[in-house]
Order: structure tokens, then sequence, then C-alpha cells
């Protein structure tokens, strides 16, 4: 079945590649890739219309610092939000809770599971639980006014639903930029 292979051993491999470099080199990788999760993200607010969609792509740069290191990928996603705190303060709360939390919790799993649907559960629960959290401890209509703030088990499985399918997209996505940086892995 699809959902129970493996992922890819040049994942693994270029993870141990990657270790081998300079914490110097580390840090620059961090801190662009940091910086252009943070644009990403605050293109919503700069950009209307348009900025939603690149907003949705914040993930990626997380989501590969957390794939090579999940230490990295956790250093980057600070940064990103402290970043965020400059640019645009009103993503402050979406982004450690959505598009940031999905990307650290894929790549990390890429770090401790080895077959796909572990990886995008992961993905699938973290987004789940950030959403659940801003709609429903926070009150912040992240989904807008079509969701009310009232808990509901038909809102929660479609989000569910919404989460693994947007967390399975991140994961193929993740797999095929992951094998097109040969630059950074060697």
């Amino acid at each position: 079945m699809y959902f129970l292979k493996p992922i890819s051993d040049e994942v693994r491999l270029s993870q141990v590649i990657f270790n081998k470099h300079k914490k110097t080199m580390k840090l620059i990788l961090t801190s662009i890739l940091a910086c252009i999760a943070a644009m990403l993200q605050s293109s919503g607010g700069f950009l209307p219309g348009i900025g939603y969609v690149l907003s949705a792509l914040a993930s990626a740069p997380i989501l590969l610092c957390s794939m090579f290191s999940f230490s990295i990928g956790i250093m980057c996603y600070f940064s990103a939000m402290m970043l965020l705190f400059i640019l645009q303060p009103t993503e402050l709360i979406i982004f450690p809770l959505t598009t940031g939390l999905l990307g650290l919790g894929i790549g990390g799993a890429f770090n401790f599971f080895r077959k796909r649907l572990s990886i995008i559960a992961t993905g699938a629960i973290l987004l789940l639980a950030g959403i659940m959290s801003l709609l429903y401890i926070f009150r912040y209509p992240v989904l807008g006014p079509v969701v009310s703030s009232t808990f509901s088990f038909l809102t929660t499985g479609s989000i569910l639903l919404f989460a693994f399918l947007y967390s399975w997209l991140w994961v193929e996505m993740a797999l095929i930029i992951f094998k097109r940086l040969p630059a950074v892995k060697e």
C-alpha cells in the first residue's frame, strides 16, 4: 500500500551528509530560510489576494530546515516568528499555530518516522490542533465567518480531513523539493 511504504533512504543519507557541514553554513541556511518564511507569511497582509496564496508557502522553508535537522528547524521556526514580530505582528498568532507548526511537524516527522502515513498523520494532527486552538481557545476566526466559534463534530471532522489532505500534499511536495536541492545536501 502506498501510505505504508517507507520514505526513500535518500532523505536519511542527506541528513547525515548535512550534519557534516560546519555550524556557520547551517546558521546561514537557517537565517535565509527563516527570512523567506517570514516574508511569505507576511505577504498576506501586504498583497491581498495573491498574498494569501503566497502565505501558505511559508511552511516550505521551515519544513526543509526540519528535514535536514530537527534542531535547525526549531531555530528557523523561532527566528521566523521573531522576524514576523517586526514585519507583520498580526500574522504572529497564525504562523506559530498553522503554517509554521505544520512545517516543523512534518519536517520533524521525517527525522523520527519512516512510513509515509506516520509523517502525514503527524502533520495533520499538529495542523488540526493548531487550527482548533485558534478557533476554540483564542476565538480567532482563522477560517473566516463560515465556521462558528462553538464546537461542532462536523467542523472538527471537516478540518481533520482538510488537515490530512493538506499534510499529504506537503509531504509529497517536500520530497520533490528535497530531491532537487543537491547543493545543500552535498
